[in-house]
């Protein structure tokens, strides 16, 4: 899981197309203290596209692409029941806030409570896996393990928690049925609805950069789509790990992705040609191969072009920066219904007449 983040020539060679992988994700945050934020914030991704939020400020949920609001054709009332339930949401999460500053001895001060939950399928094996993960100021706290339908603590203070909810058939049993069902169901529906957007593919730009002579040579692709992508270095036809260290995969401000991977090499006339940058998209079926040839590098240390080789370090550094910053709440449920019971996203279980909300 993430600490909290106050949250980015051309040679052709074939190889198979891998199965593409989906992915349903809600990160909700909920605050005290923070300046100029929200104490409570929301956001769904499918395939790591935005589709949905809400915050204690607006206290509306909405739909951030077009092509979710065909969900109201054959639910009229999503949205409004998506606000209903994060404004008990709201609330559910201030109160375990509440709980675990007297769990860790606190008072005042600036506080966090995260959860991000979802699935992801493959859609050649109908593979699905999910995650349940939960944090306090930015550090992991407990997560759910899906293999034993157990709970794992990450502090000491968190163990309560996971004695009372490994305990917790009816708990339990409802995020059997909605990691390994309903949200599946869920994730097909929204991919279906925007597989015009989620199942295009836009191959990136690639550059290879480099501060000094001495510095490792980057190779950066960016601009591409989906995200499941590989971008690693060879040498002589065959990939290299030695010398190699791989950036994180990062989101553009467009919805588009960006990585990078270093080469600690010199550059000599001995070395160009032999070493060349790969690119590989999911569900393309060539490669994008970046020979490693002095005249293709931009670097600051080149006489020629030193003015517009800044600016693209620049503005590549400021892409990251935006990343970073769109993803604020990232650190790492939607309405489950089954026939015994019903869950409310907000933290509360409808069973019957019966209703337990989900405090700490």
């Amino acid at each position: 899981m993430m600490n909290l983040l106050f949250f980015f020539l051309l040679v052709v060679q074939t190889h198979s197309v891998t199965p593409v992988i989906h992915s349903l994700k809600y990160f909700r945050t909920a605050s005290s203290q923070v300046p100029n934020f929200p104490e409570y914030v929301s956001v769904g991704y499918v395939d790591g596209v935005e589709i949905s939020y809400y915050d204690s400020n607006i206290r509306k949920a909405e739909s951030k692409q077009d092509w979710m609001n065909k969900i109201t054709a054959e639910d009229p009332n999503y949205w409004q029941r998506q606000t209903e339930n994060n404004v008990v949401r709201e609330h559910v999460y201030k109160d375990n806030i509440e709980t675990l500053k007297k769990r860790f001895n606190q008072t005042g001060g600036v506080h966090t409570y995260q959860k991000m939950s979802g699935c992801e399928w493959n859609d050649e094996t109908d593979e699905v896996k999910g995650w349940h993960q939960e944090g306090y100021d930015g550090e992991d706290f407990i997560s759910l393990d899906m293999k034993t339908w157990t709970f794992t603590a990450a502090k000491q203070q968190a163990f309560p928690s996971k004695l009372k909810w490994d305990q917790d058939i009816f708990r339990l049993d409802y995020y059997k049925y909605y990691y390994t069902e309903e949200c599946l169901s869920s994730l097909k529906k929204y991919v279906e609805y925007g597989k015009k957007v989620l199942m295009r593919t836009e191959l990136p730009e690639v550059f290879l950069l480099q501060k000094t002579p001495s510095s490792p040579v980057t190779c950066m692709a960016t601009g591409f789509y989906p995200d499941l992508a590989d971008l690693f270095w060879r040498k002589d036809g065959e990939q290299i790990f030695e010398d190699v260290e791989h950036g994180e995969l990062l989101p553009n401000h467009d919805g588009t992705f960006q990585m990078s991977v270093d080469l600690k090499v010199e550059v000599t006339a001995e070395v160009e040609g032999k070493y060349e940058c790969v690119f590989r998209l999911s569900g393309v079926k060539e490669d994008l191969v970046t020979k490693l040839e002095r005249r293709s590098i931009l670097s600051n240390a080149s006489h020629e072009g030193n003015v517009s080789v800044t600016a693209t370090l620049a503005v590549l550094a400021v892409v990251v920066l935006l990343a970073a910053g769109i993803f604020i709440i990232i650190f790492i449920i939607k309405r489950g219904r089954s026939r015994q019971a019903e869950y409310d996203p907000a933290g509360c279980f409808v069973h019957w007449n019966t209703e337990r909300c989900l405090h700490r």
